[in-house]
């Protein structure tokens, strides 16, 4: 593999929403991972190197500086509970276009209650609920795909 390879895998992975990707050819093997922190990971037969991912943002306007510090609102105190998709596939929030949604904001769950469907390859998969608590937000659109590992709800602890 050559190096310009390897830098349009990282580039590839840097703008997608993919977390991770593995090749191997001709025996040589390469494993890239995507890190919250911004960076790539990238894994060969060598000890893993850390590759950063620039992203230019738009450059804010100046604000005028004041004297007096401004304070910072305090974070929310519960730490909310993710929900996310087992498999790749396609969101559906309620059993069928025309019936009720499963769960909306507000509503209390249990474990083991069907939050929705995600349908991989024709087969409709009921995703349950592991935690007690209040959906606080639906993270997807109905009839959108999602990703493994992707947030589909979030749920405040009970």
């Amino acid at each position: 593999m050559d190096l310009s390879y390897v830098k349009k895998l990282v580039k590839l992975l840097s703008e997608s929403d993919v977390d991770e990707i593995e090749i191997e050819e001709e025996g040589k093997k390469i494993r890239l991972v995507k890190h919250a922190g911004n960076s790539v990971s990238m894994q060969t037969g060598m000890p893993p190197v850390q590759v950063p991912v620039y992203q230019t943002a738009p450059q804010p306007a100046a604000l005028p500086q004041s004297a007096e510090p401004v304070q910072q609102a305090a974070p929310p105190q519960t730490k909310l509970h993710e929900i996310k998709s087992p498999i790749v596939g396609t969101f559906y929030i309620s059993p069928a276009p025309d019936a009720a949604p499963f769960v909306e904001v507000g509503s209390v769950i249990a474990p083991g209650m069907v939050l929705c469907i995600v349908e991989a390859m024709k087969l409709m998969n009921e995703i349950e609920s592991d935690i007690s608590g209040k959906v606080t937000k639906v993270m997807v659109t109905n009839g959108k795909a999602v990703e493994y590992g992707q947030t589909l709800f979030l749920v405040e602890p009970m």
